[in-house]
Formats: C-alpha cells, structure tokens, sequence
C-alpha cells in the first residue's frame, strides 16, 4: 500500500547506509523524488543510481551535517530544482558509548556536533523550502538514548537534545504547515549498532520484550508514515520505534530472569 509521495521532493541525511540508506530507497520505490546525501560522497552516488535503475528519481550530494556552509549549499542546489522541499529526514548520526569521565572533550564536541547541531542547520537553513511546500514533514532522528537515562555522555545528551529541538520547530513552523516529529529507534540491525561489541548487543535484547532488533526496513515504515499525509495531524511528538524496550524492558527483563532461575513470578 502507497503513502501517497509519489512526486514528493524528500532530502535523506546520511542516506549511504543503514536506515538512511532503506529510507531513500523506501522513498524511491513510492515515487518520491530523493536527495541522497552523505559524507561519503562515492557511496551516495552509488544509492543514487540504484534508485534510478529501479525507475526512481534521485540525486546524491556530499554533505558533512555539521558544516553550515555546507547545508547551505544543498538549500541552493535543492532550489535550484525545483524550489520546495516536501520532507526533511535529519537521519545522520555517529555512535559513541563513553561515560562524562571517559568522554574526551574532542569526542563530545564531534558527536554533539553531528547528531545536535546537524539537526538543528538541516531545519534552519532548509526552513525557506520547506515552507514553500505549504505541507511539509520533518523526521529527526533521535534514539531511545533520548527517551530514558543512557551511559553515554555525548550521545545520550545529542539526543535528547534533537528530542527537545524537534518540539522547537514544531512550534515555530506550524504557521507554515510544516510538521516535525522525532523518532526514537531501538536497536536497529545496521553498521551503527554493530559497531561496539556483541555482547552490547546481546545484553540488551535481554530488555527487548519483542525480542530481536528491528530491521531498517521496519523504521524505514515508521519514516514513510510521518511523511506522509496520513500523519498530517502529528506534530511535536515521539514516535517510538524500539519493540517495547522503552516501555517495560527492565521489568521483561527482571521476569525472564525469574523464569529462567526458576523463581517464583511476582
């Protein structure tokens, strides 16, 4: 079933890999006209012509999400055509799993930087196309990192602050018929996630009540639905996306324990 974007322009960041990448080729498939862009310029060209090959429209461009001249530069080319931008997925981000003490102050500067700041220039300087829309979405990807504590320092403040920001623009667009909402994935199965250790990874599916980790297909869905004109009364909010982790994972997790030690069930 459609999401009715086909003809739709749709800028992805960080769209070479993992979520990013299953959303611009999502977008493809329905008909949306994609901008593919990421710091590793080779790669976005390369999902670029995929979408292409299958039938879609699409147009790659460098970008490194924590540089204001260059987000000002993708506004022009972007204008250039065709003068509106019809959704926003602000999906680029970097992992970093170090506690304040552990954090070196050239670690937190970069991952503030690349997950915070590269949320709020993708609003502020696409702002003037969005609004030419007259309906346009924005899709700023946080994390469960921004919905509960999280032991990571520079990560777990970068996204609660895209948390924070994302009720900002959603306050200061409204009048312009621009919507903004962020998206708090759980473990994804992408590079990102995979990037520590296994057992990372293995220790916290223990609290994943779904028990697995999403497909990045699966949030690609999620991204699709917030576009789209069937959530043209959501605004300011959390999209949740994390198999129930969130919601009661630690008490999943405390009766999985009980079961497997033979105890008695609360």
């Amino acid at each position: 079933m459609g999401h009715g974007l086909a003809g739709r322009t749709v800028l992805v960041t960080g769209a070479a890999g993992g979520m990013g990448r299953a959303e611009a080729l999502a977008l493809g498939a329905e008909g949306a006209r994609v901008w593919v862009a990421d710091l590793e310029e080779a790669r976005g060209r390369d999902l670029a012509d995929r979408i292409r090959r299958d039938g879609g429209w699409a147009r790659s461009a460098r970008l490194d999400v924590a540089d204001p001249g260059g987000w000002r530069e993708l506004r022009d080319l972007i204008g250039e055509e065709g003068g509106r931008l019809d959704g926003l997925v602000n999906n680029a981000g970097v992992s970093h799993r170090f506690g304040i003490e552990d954090t070196t102050d050239e670690d937190w500067r970069r991952v503030v930087e690349v997950n915070l700041s590269g949320v709020f220039y993708g609003m502020k300087y696409m702002a003037p196309l969005l609004r030419e829309s007259g309906a346009a979405s924005v899709v700023n990807v946080s994390s469960i990192a921004g919905m509960t504590g999280y032991f990571a320092a520079g990560y777990g403040a970068s996204k609660w602050g895209v948390r924070g920001l994302s009720k900002v623009g959603a306050l200061e667009f409204a009048g312009a018929g621009v919507r903004v909402n962020s998206l708090h994935p759980g473990l994804v199965d992408t590079p990102l996630l995979r990037s520590g250790s296994d057992d990372f990874v293995d220790e916290s599916l223990r609290s994943v009540p779904a028990g697995r980790v999403a497909d990045p297909e699966e949030i690609a869905d999620v991204v699709l639905f917030l576009l789209s004109d069937a959530s043209r009364y959501v605004t300011g909010a959390e999209m949740v996306v994390d198999g129930g982790l969130t919601s009661g994972g630690l008490y999943h997790r405390i009766t999985g324990a009980l079961r497997e030690g033979g105890g008695r069930q609360p």
